[in-house]
C-alpha cells in the first residue's frame, strides 16, 4: 500500500506514517522491520538510546539484498541521547547510529530531549546517576548540540535535522540560532493528549510534526492499572465499527488526517499490515471534532524522571 509524503525543506519526501521501533525487543525487531518493508512502510523510525539499531539495520539488509528496496526508497530516522549532547560528541554519536543500521547517512536525525546528561565518556553511562538515584546533568546547551548537527548537514552524513520533546519556547530558541532549520518535530501525541497548540505552533514555524505513541502506548513498562488508555475509549468503537475497521486504524487516521506523521511500533505481522491500512477512508469533520475533544490532557510518557529536570519542556503549556 502506497504512503502518501510530505516533502521537507530539503526537498526529501518523508511518509506521513512510519514503524516506530521504541521498546522493540532485539530479537523481534529484525523481523518487524522486514514485515513492515514488505507491506508498504518506506520510514522507520529509530534511536541510538532504544538499543535495537543494529537488528533493525539486519532487516534492512536484508530487504536491500532481496531487492525489495533501495537506500534511496526508505526514510530513516534516528535520534543523539542526551549523553551525547557536548558538540564534540555529536558526530560519533551519528556515526554509532549510521554503523549500527548500516547507513552512510540518515534522513532525519533528532535531539532526542531538550536536556543534556553527563558525558558518555566520562562515565560510560547513558543514564548516569548520583548517590540519591538522580540523573547526573551536565550543562550544554542544546543550541550548542544544534550548530555541532548543522556541520553534519554539511558533511553529508544528514540530509534533515530536527527536534524531540522539545515546547515552543526551547524550538524558537534553536530556529533564532539555526543556520539549517529544524526540519521536524516530534512530540507525544494522541487523542488523548491532541497538542493542538504545539501542533499550531509547528505548522506557523514551518516544522513538520510528527505524533509518537500515537495509540497511546499501552505497552509502556510503567503503566499501571486505571491509567487513561485510549484504545479502550467506548466512544471509538462505533466509528470503527462504521467504516470496519479496527480503533487503532481509527487512531491512526485521526493523526495522519490532522496533518501529523503517525510512528505506530508494532512487531506483529498482521498489526503492521493494519497499522498501514488507514489510507482507504476518511473521518468526517463531525468525527473528526468528536475525537479531538478527548483531550484530557494525559501524557503517557511522563517518565519520573522529568521531576529533576528544572527546564523539563512540559513544565510549559505548549
Amino acid at each position: 500500500m502506497a504512503v502518501p509524503s510530505v516533502q521537507l525543506p530539503s526537498g526529501v519526501k518523508m511518509p506521513v506514517l512510519g514503524l516506530g521501533t521504541w521498546k522493540s525487543k532485539p530479537g523481534e525487531v529484525t523481523e518487524a522491520v522486514k514485515a513492515a518493508i514488505d507491506a508498504g512502510y518506506r520510514h522507520i523510525d529509530c534511536a541510538h538510546v532504544y538499543g535495537n539499531e543494529n537488528e533493525v539495520g539486519a532487516g534492512l539488509k536484508a530487504k536491500f539484498d532481496e531487492g525489495v528496496v533501495k537506500r534511496e526508497d526508505l526514510f530513516i530516522t534516528s535520534k543523539i541521547w542526551n549523553v551525547f549532547h557536548h558538540p564534540d560528541d555529536v558526530e560519533e554519536a551519528v556515526k554509532k547510529s549510521l554503523t549500527g543500521l548500516g547507513l552512510d547517512y540518515l534522513d532525519l536525525y533528532l535531539i532526542h530531549w531538550p536536556m543534556a546528561y553527563k558525558r558518555f565518556k566520562d562515565g560510560g553511562e547513558m543514564f548516569p546517576k548520583d548517590a540519591d538515584g538522580k540523573f547526573i546533568r551536565e550543562e550544554i546547551p542544546f543550541t550548542d548540540t544544534w550548530k555541532a548537527l548543522e556541520a553534519c548537514v554539511e558533511s553529508g552524513l544528514l540530509k534533515n535535522i530536527g527536534l524531540s520533546n522539545f515546547n515552543s519556547k526551547q524550538i524558537q530558541a534553536v530556529i533564532d540560532v539555526a543556520k539549517v532549520k529544524p526540519a521536524v518535530l516530534q512530540v507525544e501525541c494522541h487523542p488523548y493528549l491532541n497538542q493542538k497548540q504545539l501542533l499550531q505552533f509547528a505548522k506557523e514555524k514551518g516544522l513538520v510534526f510528527t505524533a509518537y505513541s500515537p495509540l497511546g502506548s499501552p505497552d509502556r513498562p510503567w503503566a499501571k492499572p486505571g491509567d487513561p488508555s485510549i484504545m479502550e475509549d467506548p466512544k471509538l468503537k462505533p466509528i470503527a465499527d462504521k467504516y470496519g475497521k479496527s480503533v487503532a486504524q481509527v487512531l491512526l487516521r485521526w493523526g495522519v488526517q490532522r496533518d501529523t506523521i503517525v510512528i505506530p511500533k508494532s512487531v506483529t505481522p498482521a498489526r503492521i499490515q493494519q497499522n498501514i491500512a488507514v489510507f482507504n477512508f476518511a473521518l468526517t469533520d463531525e468525527e473528526m471534532a468528536t475525537i479531538d475533544g478527548f483531550n484530557i490532557p494525559y501524557r503517557a510518557c511522563h517518565l519520573d524522571w522529568v521531576n529533576f529536570m528544572p527546564d523539563w519542556p512540559f513544565h510549559e503549556p505548549f
